[in-house]
């Protein structure tokens, strides 16, 4: 696929929201780092520095090498998506040297017979279910009302030993501890709870910083900008404060240079039913500014999904199955 175009902002230029932005920016090509990939939405830095992406159709975790673009496969033979892409293996994360992935919408709710919850890494062809969120959630139904009673994960982060899971559907984030689980997951559940919940306003991204959560919302359909939201909250006092709004179908949030905070949005709703993407090229990377807005970086973005820095780089991956970098990113006041 051709090289997207992507709007770089001017050095520390004025803050705007990213829909009512007019000003003419420079336009430059990202580099695309890696492609090929079969389902992709989540990713992570792996402990060596790499990039490791789960890629649900295919069922396996895929690591590339940020300088080369080299695609390996770090481990394979977890349960493959029933509904194409959003099911499967969503998300990573490493825990020490180990690796967790978050599975989603492969149980008999949704045409498969495995397990939706939290998979550890022991092996190249090798899994342990560590958290059973599936069967949690069908036992601790929410308030809201919802089609899909194991729910429709998203998103996962470590948080001080611990994991932390998103439930779009369900619109809750989940605490799971799966230090301990050496064969299998308690037969009670116990490991899992709920930290928050919300009406529906669509859960996606998590990011950390400290003891503070960050978590994106891409909003209830149609995912209009005023529902685009970055909010924080910490686990002894889990009650959401808005941080910044604006920002249409947000679908991540992650701390980039000196601390700065951003979002990323898939950019405008194709429309059909819920779950599906933004329409291609209209993605966008923003920045968080300290009057609750944000400032526009990126644009023309192809659907991304997950975002990752590494020093002044941004590293997304679309839906297309690709892998791209945006350099020279810095500038920025320092929100935390």
């Amino acid at each position: 696929m051709a090289a997207a175009l992507v709007t770089l902002m001017p050095v520390c230029a004025p803050s705007a929201p990213p829909q009512y932005t007019t000003e003419k920016h420079p336009r430059v090509k990202p580099t695309l780092l890696a492609g090929g990939l079969e389902g992709s939405l989540g990713s992570t830095i792996g402990p060596d520095g790499a990039l490791y992406i789960p890629e649900g159709k295919a069922g396996r975790i895929s690591r590339i090498d940020v300088e080369t673009g080299a695609v390996t496969t770090f481990a394979s033979g977890l349960p493959k998506s029933a509904i194409g892409v959003g099911g499967g293996a969503l998300d990573i994360a490493f825990l020490g040297e180990t690796a967790y992935v978050l599975v989603t919408l492969v149980s008999s709710y949704v045409e498969g017979n495995d397990i939706d919850g939290i998979y550890r890494v022991d092996g190249p062809n090798s899994f342990t279910v560590v958290a059973n969120v599936g069967r949690w959630s069908v036992a601790h139904p929410p308030r809201p009302a919802f089609d899909v009673p194991t729910g429709s994960m998203y998103a996962m982060e470590t948080y001080r030993g611990e994991l932390l899971v998103t439930d779009s559907h369900l619109n809750r984030v989940l605490r799971i501890k799966v230090a301990g689980c050496v064969s299998s997951p308690p037969p009670d559940d116990s490991n899992i709870s709920e930290l928050i919940a919300f009406d529906d306003i669509v859960p996606t991204g998590l990011a950390i910083s400290g003891h503070t959560i960050y978590m994106a919302e891409a909003g209830p359909l149609p995912h209009l900008p005023k529902d685009g939201k970055i909010v924080e909250f910490e686990s002894k006092n889990p009650v959401a404060t808005e941080v910044a709004s604006g920002a249409r179908l947000l679908v991540d949030v992650e701390t980039g240079p000196h601390h700065h905070l951003y979002g990323l949005s898939q950019g405008t709703w194709g429309g059909g039913v819920a779950g599906d993407p933004g329409l291609p090229n209209t993605g966008f990377l923003v920045r968080v500014n300290e009057d609750g807005g944000f400032t526009l970086v990126a644009d023309h973005l192809d659907r991304p999904t997950s975002l990752e820095f590494i020093g002044n780089t941004a590293y997304y991956v679309s839906l297309a199955g690709e892998v791209w970098k945006i350099e020279g990113i810095s500038c920025g006041h320092r929100y935390h």
